[in-house]
């Protein structure tokens, strides 16, 4: 007891703000998509685009970003990622173009990167394994805040400014963090290795690639043409980067980590929910404003129920991990979270709000007792020494997972709304709703249309969903051990 950090809790406070600033910035992006695309003359391949930029950096830069963060420090490396972070922000508030914007989201990623495996590290390196629980409900509560705070924020400042704003709420959380980080945060870093660029090399251009080729699927399928290179080079470089840190003296990433049934199946099992998720908010976002009709800062606070939800999961949860074990509270929480999409299936394009609500509700309660429990237990097979670039790589797997979620659920979207849509409507609003809408120009029964093929596309797309959070449920009762029977410790390759 004696030997943990009497700051550990303010320590805690400005990992949340460091973490708060992405999920800030993600949600009120997404509820500043019908906005943005309408002021920028944005195609939809900008908009897929924008989205997608960031995740493309910041997935093909976490394993090396995770890296520096143990060679270097971690809140070393974390400040340098908030202070870049901050400062992409303040460029958009004056983008006028796509390419701008686009532009911006690549700097943000590469700050996101260095934030995101820092604040993870940092926070099971100050807490033991007894208080850990809590932290880690504490750290996802705050972000749960964020995802609902921030929508509605975001909508506010949209209504009576522009979307250009809704970059600027980063810039005073930024400050906030680096300040308390500086002031709070002690420098924590791992014992010096040599360096292992050829690792950092292969990883960052093997995760790029793969990522640029799920995020292309839609649009130029999985193996034609360029699809077929791209695949070629992630394929390459990424069994590279493998047999490379399985040979090296000094490996970037201790891949041994897999051996672990907990951090195989948590990383497994997490990437697979945000296979399922990946594309939710995005879609119920278009479903709330192009076919309801809400405001961005109505369909903001749509969000509450998940949000409200989310927050009792983790407090619940943090409370049942030491009597009933992470395993089995992944497994309810999933299960939980299936039911959520189950409902999602029924939604119509007159079904109101009620239905969404409820499935939202349950989709935060759902979360809230499997996300944290599964990190916890995957997060506690790693060593203090590897903290930066296990979290990175428990990160890596989760943001491969969300991009091939967009990816498959916005194809399956696209296609299906264009195949709803009648055969005599224009071309023009056969690809996007929010194109319908437009070319609509009045016309009642074209809008009716989409907004019906639109609901009907968005039932399948959830329905692919709820299988993907099922079979993560099942592997993650199938794989994980419960921790009180089984107590994870470092493997002995690890703790040289």
């Amino acid at each position: 007891m004696e030997t943990r950090n009497p700051r550990r809790w303010w320590i805690l406070i400005v990992l949340c703000l460091s973490s708060l600033v992405l999920v800030i910035d993600s949600m009120a992006l997404t509820v500043a998509v019908p906005s943005m695309t309408e002021d920028l003359g944005a195609s939809a391949q900008d908009t897929q685009w924008i989205l997608d930029s960031y995740i493309l950096v910041f997935a093909g830069l976490l394993l090396t970003s995770g890296s520096l963060g143990d060679r270097f420090g971690r809140r070393k490396v974390m400040i340098i990622g908030l202070l870049l972070f901050g400062a992409a922000s303040l460029a958009a508030v004056f983008c006028a173009d796509p390419g701008e914007v686009i532009a911006v989201r690549v700097a943000m990623g590469v700050g996101g990167a260095l934030i995101m495996p820092s604040t993870l590290s940092i926070l099971i390196t100050v807490f033991d394994e007894e208080e850990r629980g809590k932290a880690m409900a504490a750290w996802g509560s705050v972000s749960m805040l964020g995802l609902v705070g921030s929508p509605v924020l975001g909508g506010v400042l949209i209504d009576h400014f522009s979307w250009h704003s809704i970059f600027f709420i980063n810039i005073p959380v930024v400050a906030l963090a680096v300040l308390a980080g500086l002031v709070l945060m002690p420098e924590s870093k791992a014992p010096w290795q040599k360096p292992d660029p050829l690792g950092a090399v292969l990883s960052a251009a093997g995760m790029t690639a793969l990522i640029w080729w799920i995020i292309e699927i839609p649009q130029h399928g999985a193996f034609g043409g360029r699809s077929l290179v791209t695949l070629a080079v992630a394929v390459v470089a990424l069994a590279g980067f493998v047999v490379w840190e399985n040979v090296t003296s000094a490996p970037m990433v201790p891949l041994v980590l897999f051996k672990h049934r907990n951090f195989s199946g948590g990383s497994v099992s997490l990437a697979l929910v945000q296979i399922g998720t990946g594309g939710l908010l995005l879609v119920l976002t278009q479903y709330l404003q192009f076919v309801l009709g809400y405001s961005p800062v109505k369909a903001g606070l749509a969000f509450l129920p998940l949000a409200v939800t989310a927050l009792a999961g983790n407090t619940v949860g943090a409370r049942l991990a030491a009597k009933v074990g992470n395993r089995w509270l992944v497994l309810a929480g999933m299960l939980t979270m299936a039911s959520s999409f189950a409902l999602l299936t029924a939604v119509t394009a007159d079904s109101g709000f009620t239905v969404p609500a409820v499935a939202l509700g349950l989709l935060g309660l759902g979360a809230g007792l499997a996300m944290p429990a599964a990190v916890g237990a995957l997060m506690g097979t790693i060593p203090a020494d590897k903290a930066g670039v296990g979290s990175a790589l428990n990160d890596t797997i989760q943001q491969a997972g969300t991009a091939l979620g967009i990816a498959i659920l916005g194809s399956m979207l696209s296609s299906g709304f264009a195949a709803e849509m009648p055969s005599d409507a224009p071309d023009s609003a056969r690809h996007s709703i929010a194109g319908a809408l437009v070319a609509a120009h009045g016309d009642a029964s074209l809008v009716r249309a989409a907004r019906e093929a639109f609901a009907s596309s968005m039932s399948t797309t959830f329905a692919v969903s709820g299988v993907g959070v099922l079979v993560a449920a099942v592997v993650a009762a199938v794989v994980m051990r419960d921790a009180k029977r089984v107590r994870p410790t470092p493997a002995p390759e690890l703790a040289a």
